[in-house]
């Protein structure tokens, strides 16, 4: 029986994970072990993750904590090296960008442990992202590439990875989608707000229509100038369409620093708490578009067919532009784009190939063999 490590660190991982831990169960051919870091370590970002997915509690929680990247990807090596010493795995599988991948891929490859790396391929060609460098360490020492689009392959292939090494398998965030839009639409949502006394309940935005947005990354929420625009724009885009904006905690610290909350305090605005994973995927389903500068979001919407406004220079999942739902655009660009949406104009597309809800076999069948 072969022994596999699967690696979970964040919150994108957990959803990713899910699946293969559900197709492994009761496998007679691999013993999967399920070690979390703890690099996401509050209830919200993790416990509940994996309660709502159905994920057995981990094996092993190295309970890492917040901390710098260097510290964090040290913290990680450190447990995670003890972790492979003691149960001695034949394969390490990490997914994703996060400093967890790149950390588990390093110890298992100086102690020569085959590893897997499922997400592989995907580039910003942005080195400025800490993700683009955690994806470009772990693929340039990973064993076996699993990737979840044509443009990976092509990415890999032009970094010198023998093509036998590579297996486009499809796109566990699907899997998982697939898996629990029905168990997210049963429950009614309510959320309290954060801008003002009240809630917003979903049902009643139903009538309307709904936008929603997430907004995290440096680039949009730590300069003052850059935020302050965003938010104006926000408020500018609430008078046509209400907005439900499930707040990282990043922005909302900004936001309070740079004293724009009373800019945000719209009655179309709804400020709420970061969601579960059943509550977001439900939100997302029912909105009209998605306006985010995320990575995951792309790939839900692309496959829920609802137009999404990517506010970044650039993706590491340019499929779901190419094929899907997903607009690159920048901040000039969001109101008049959002206002074709309004009108009915927004972007559709089709659905990447394996993005099917089975990806979770595939890669499960290709670990027996190699």
């Amino acid at each position: 029986m072969k022994k596999i490590i699967l690696v979970v660190g964040a919150r994108p991982n957990f959803m990713k994970i899910a699946p293969l831990m559900h197709q492994l169960k009761g496998d007679t051919d691999i013993k999967p072990i399920l070690v979390h870091t703890g690099q996401h370590y509050d209830s919200q970002m993790s416990g509940r993750f994996f309660e709502e997915l159905g994920i057995p509690a981990p094996d092993i929680n190295l309970e890492v904590g917040s901390a710098s990247h260097a510290e964090q990807t040290a913290k990680i090596m450190i447990g995670f090296e003890k972790v492979c010493l003691e149960e001695k795995p034949d394969f390490v599988l990490v997914v994703g960008d996060v400093n967890s991948t790149v950390a588990c891929t390093l110890v298992a490859a100086k102690l020569n442990i085959k590893t897997i790396h499922y997400e592989a391929g995907l580039r910003s060609h942005d080195r400025t992202m800490p993700e683009e460098i955690n994806r470009l360490v772990t693929d340039s020492i990973t064993d076996y590439f699993f990737t979840t689009s044509a443009d990976a392959d092509e990415n890999l292939i032009k970094e010198g990875v023998d093509t036998s090494k590579i297996f486009m398998v499809g796109n566990l965030m699907i899997d998982t989608l697939e898996a629990n839009l029905k168990k997210a639409a049963v429950s009614e949502q309510k959320f309290a707000l954060l801008n003002r006394v009240g809630e917003v309940d979903i049902t009643s935005l139903l009538k309307t229509g709904y936008g929603v947005m997430t907004f995290h990354r440096p680039s949009n929420v730590d300069e003052k100038e850059t935020l302050e625009t965003l938010v104006n724009i926000w408020s500018e885009i609430s008078e046509k369409i209400p907005l439900v904006f499930p707040i990282h905690p990043r922005t909302m610290n900004n936001i309070k620093l740079f004293g724009l909350m009373e800019k945000m305090n719209r009655p179309n605005i709804y400020l709420i708490d970061s969601l579960g994973y059943l509550e977001f995927i439900h939100l997302v389903s029912k909105a009209k578009f998605a306006l985010t500068d995320s990575g995951g979001i792309q790939e839900e919407t692309t496959h829920l067919n609802i137009p999404c406004l990517t506010v970044r220079p650039n993706t590491e999942r340019p499929v779901t532009i190419w094929e899907g739902s997903n607009k690159l655009i920048g901040v000039p660009e969001i109101l008049p784009e959002t206002e074709a949406i309004i009108r009915g104009e927004g972007k559709l597309g089709l659905n990447p190939k394996y993005w099917d809800g089975k990806t979770a076999e595939r890669i499960i069948a290709i670990v027996k063999k190699i």
